[in-house]
């Protein structure tokens, strides 16, 4: 891994401080001319108009710099769009241990997954109910679980 992949990387998502910009997903490719050494990075929002994005291009843009790529672009692509199947097993885990429920990974062969349940990221239990739509920040909602009665977020599928 160049140094500037691995600086891009390490970026934290600022609205879910327990995971990167690359585990969550939204860093889609970081490129190094090889005749200029300039890079550019391309990430993709988790939804049109998430405010946390001009943070992020900030901390990009700080952490190349810091690796030695004072001069980087940093490109925002829309298509295709983000999806919870992009954040990798290693963000699942973090998030989970964080008390957010991750939304499960698609299912393979096209099908689409349909959630019964939002298994509690505390104690596991299926028996959770949804508080409100909308949690902590635009991408979670606020759910609670009925049997060791803790709230948690939940990470909305999309």
């Amino acid at each position: 891994m160049s140094t500037a992949r691995a600086a891009v990387a390490a970026v934290v998502d600022p609205e879910i401080r327990v995971i990167t910009i690359d585990e969550l997903g939204i860093l889609r490719a970081v490129d190094e001319d090889p005749a200029t050494g300039r890079v550019t990075v391309t990430i993709t929002p988790t939804y049109t108009g998430c405010p946390a994005m001009d943070v992020i291009r900030a901390d990009i843009r700080r952490a190349l710099a810091a690796a030695g790529h004072p001069d980087a672009e940093v490109r925002t692509v829309h298509a295709p769009a983000w999806s919870t199947d992009w954040i990798s097993e290693r963000g699942r885990a973090k998030l989970a241990e964080a008390g957010i429920a991750p939304p499960p990974p698609a299912a393979s062969g096209g099908v689409v997954p349909l959630t019964l349940a939002v298994r509690c990221p505390r104690c596991g239990s299926p028996e959770t109910e949804q508080i409100s739509r909308f949690g902590s920040t635009a991408c979670k909602a606020l759910w609670r679980c009925r049997d060791c009665a803790e709230p948690f977020d939940h990470l909305k599928a999309l």
